[in-house]
């Protein structure tokens, strides 16, 4: 009897697995965070996207970002290869990102005829102020030369240096 009810509940088990991965969804969601490259003083939002199953031939995707100086919003416009198994989609650089304020993103993944395959929402919380990033590059050329511009100046900041407010 003890034998039946064990393996009933692992057959369960097991279909349930099954049907969760026969569902809708072609792609999940495996990381989403702001990168900060200190050495060219940039910052940019970085989506990465796992396939669960095989994408229709030229599917693609397309990611709205929430743009952190305002104005209208930062698209990634990608074809997802069929061969790959991980999308990386990464923004233009940034200005003006806010330390644990909230930016949110759409990504939708399109047939090759436009019909919607799926879509995902969410946001993106930064753990630092790009006030850490310096005003310029560090380095300059593909020899990392230090920069001109930055001579004489502490931590990469210049005093007079003019920059555009943030909304």
């Amino acid at each position: 009897m003890r034998v039946g009810v064990v393996f009933t509940v692992l057959l369960m088990a097991i279909l349930s697995g099954c049907r969760e991965q026969a569902g809708d969804d072609y792609v999940r969601l495996s990381g989403k965070i702001f990168v900060f490259n200190y050495r060219i003083a940039e910052a940019s939002y970085l989506v990465t996207l796992e396939k669960i199953k095989p994408t229709p031939e030229g599917a693609r995707v397309v990611a709205q970002f929430d743009n952190p100086s305002g104005g209208k919003k930062i698209q990634i416009e990608k074809k997802i290869w069929v061969n790959n198994n991980r999308i990386v989609l990464e923004s233009e650089a940034l200005r003006c990102v806010v330390k644990d304020k909230p930016y949110q993103f759409n990504i939708d993944i399109f047939r090759q005829d436009d019909t919607i395959l799926q879509k995902i929402s969410g946001s993106i919380v930064s753990t630092k102020d790009q006030s850490i990033l310096p005003d310029r590059p560090l380095v300059v050329g593909p020899g990392y030369t230090p920069n001109p511009e930055l001579e004489g100046a502490q931590f990469g900041k210049i005093l007079d240096s003019i920059v555009e407010p943030c909304l």
